[in-house]
């Protein structure tokens, strides 16, 4: 059984847990902490360290994949969304590297979680472009052409004018914390999806983040031409997907769909299979 380890920071919080990658299944418990406040890099590392801590010796030895809210390019952090601004332009795969004494796989969030729906979920054999979003403290997004994922999509970034953009006007963090009603997130969303719809001309949309676990409450509000389906792996897509990418740049896992998203963001990558 090919199994790796997968870390998912986001904004809010940090997860991770032992994948068996040939299935995308957990093999452990999650293990979820709260992201620091600031999100300083030491501060987030040391979380990381204490989430592999606890993870039993089945962890050991098996390779590590990271995943986090930044565009992600040879190994360094080239924008920090909902973390310190100490990320931007950082080694951050050699300070993890450094700090945990491991190899890993380091990569965006959203492409994490996306590489995942493509392999075990939702985006698995659609024959034509899929557009992911995960909704959580921002947006983020995966662009998946049948089944190989266009690295660093930023489009929760999208400008909508005065200095706004879709990931600050209608994340799930804005409907908490403005503790809007379904219905009234749902109508900022369908502006959102609109855009998307009328730029990408999308044959699917999927929708991840902690919030998809509600999808029911929100999806049939909207109105759109693309089918709209919630994530298979819901709020865990990240920790399979770099669990699953990790697992590829150890040649434990072979993917072509890994390839070309390893060697974009990583500062090493492996040789082509």
């Amino acid at each position: 059984m090919a199994q790796a380890i997968g870390i998912d920071i986001g904004g809010t919080g940090i997860k991770g847990g032992l994948v068996d990658v040939t299935t995308g299944e957990l093999l452990s418990d999650r293990i979820k902490r709260p992201t620091p406040e600031g999100g300083e890099p030491d501060d987030i590392v040391e979380v990381v360290h204490s989430i592999l801590a606890e993870l039993d010796d089945r962890a050991a030895d098996a390779p590590i994949g990271v995943c986090f809210p930044a565009i992600v390019r040879g190994g360094r952090t080239m924008s920090a969304a909902n973390v310190s601004k100490k990320w931007v332009g950082l080694a951050a795969e050699q300070l993890f590297e450094r700090a945990l004494a491991r190899d890993i796989t380091f990569v965006n969030d959203a492409d994490a979680a996306g590489y995942a729906e493509s392999e075990f979920g939702a985006a698995k054999d659609v024959d034509g472009l899929v557009l992911m979003t995960t909704l959580g403290t921002g947006i983020g997004s995966a662009i998946i052409y049948r089944n190989l994922l266009v690295p660093n999509a930023e489009l929760g970034h999208l400008d909508i004018g005065d200095k706004v953009d879709y990931e600050t006007h209608a994340s799930n963090a804005v409907r908490e914390r403005k503790e809007l009603s379904w219905k009234r997130w749902a109508a900022l969303l369908q502006t959102y999806y609109e855009k998307l719809e009328f730029l990408f001309s999308p044959d699917l949309f999927i929708v991840g983040g902690g919030v998809s676990k509600h999808s029911e409450e929100f999806l049939p509000l909207l109105d759109l031409a693309t089918p709209i389906v919630p994530a298979a792996l819901r709020n865990n897509a990240g920790i399979l997907g770099a669990a699953a990418l990790a697992a590829h740049g150890s040649g434990d896992r072979p993917s072509v769909g890994a390839e070309h998203l390893v060697r974009a963001t990583n500062e090493t990558a492996p040789p082509a299979s």
